[in-house]
């Protein structure tokens, strides 16, 4: 095994890995007519990784590199892609170089395609490294369709929670997937863009095979899926922190509404107890019985009480609160 560097072999049609080191790994890209190699990378490799591999050319520099753009182009007789995958909470990057013969992965860390694409040789039998290459890239796209699913049925759980009963917590996790189908959408738009633009223009050449335009085609149609998928979840996560806004501004206006009742019912109860307790003239020289206290200290107080309640009561004020309760 080369330093930062596992090779594995995946055996078609069953699907098996195996281990081999790099001088055996460069050997069988030499000479074997179909090869399917994953390479794992550990830390920065000391020569481009290509060149390790025996495929020298100075357009393969960036094979196996940290950090790379998504891409998708054809470099003579192979074609280079560096793929989003999805892996939990994050994206990462695969990077794949496919000829007539061989198709090589590269990845830093756990294979995170692995068990799919084995799954997918032992499934459909590819017959040659092309085929492959599309199975890869449609599992790449499932990683993509699997986390949008996901986060849009947690957008529509928390959406049904909220009418339920609504909580701040419910804010906070809606906005986290709305930027998580933002993060999705970034990291896929621009790789379908260079995908579309590479496969459309290998399509239209007259001498790209039937079955592969039969697999570009089930790819593109893949691709536009996901898409539409992740649109999707865009749209719900943005509907949903509508409704929660919506919650808000209806239970601010239950409190407004509230308040307006109490203003209309003890306004005018202020307004006639700091009338009646200033020392006019009038009010100590003339209100000089119990009856006289009564009536108008306490009897005009209620009238103003019936009146105000009678007023809220014929307003739709009064009426749109006891619906909402």
């Amino acid at each position: 095994m080369g330093d930062g560097m596992i090779v594995t072999m995946v055996s078609v049609p069953d699907g098996g890995t195996t281990r081999i080191s790099v001088p055996e790994a460069r050997r069988r890209l030499a000479g074997d007519p179909f090869l399917i190699l994953g390479v794992e990378l550990s830390e920065g490799p000391d020569e481009p990784v290509a060149g390790r591999l025996g495929l020298d050319d100075d357009d393969l520099d960036w094979f196996g590199m940290p950090d790379e753009s998504p891409r998708a182009e054809f470099l003579g007789d192979v074609a280079g892609f560096v793929v989003p995958v999805v892996v939990d909470d994050r994206i990462t990057h695969v990077h794949a170089l496919a000829g007539e013969r061989f198709l090589v992965a590269a990845h830093w860390g756990r294979a995170v395609l692995a068990p799919g694409l084995t799954a997918q040789v032992r499934r459909e039998r590819p017959h040659d490294a092309v085929a492959t290459l599309f199975l890869l890239l449609q599992e790449a796209l499932a990683t993509f369709r699997r986390a949008t699913v996901d986060a849009l049925l947690r957008v529509e759980e928390l959406e049904d929670a909220m009418f339920e009963d609504r909580h701040p917590e419910q804010i906070y996790l809606l906005s986290q997937l709305r930027r998580r189908a933002a993060l999705l959408h970034h990291s896929l738009l621009p790789y379908l863009q260079a995908v579309d633009e590479v496969v459309t223009r290998r399509m239209m050449s007259s001498d790209f095979p039937a079955d592969r335009q039969h697999l570009a085609q089930e790819f593109t149609r893949a691709a536009r899926l996901v898409r539409t998928d992740i649109e999707s979840l865009q749209d719900a996560a943005r509907r949903a922190l509508a409704s929660y806004s919506s919650l808000v501004a209806g239970e601010q206006n239950g409190v407004i509404n509230r308040l307006a009742i109490v203003s209309v019912i003890f306004l005018p109860l202020s307004f006639l107890t700091g009338f009646f307790g200033m020392n006019f003239t009038f009010l100590t020289d003339r209100l000089e019985t119990r009856d006289e206290f009564w009536l108008l200290a306490v009897g005009l107080q209620l009238v103003t009480l019936a009146a105000a309640v009678y007023v809220l009561h014929r307003t739709r004020v009064w009426r749109r609160l006891r619906d909402e309760d």
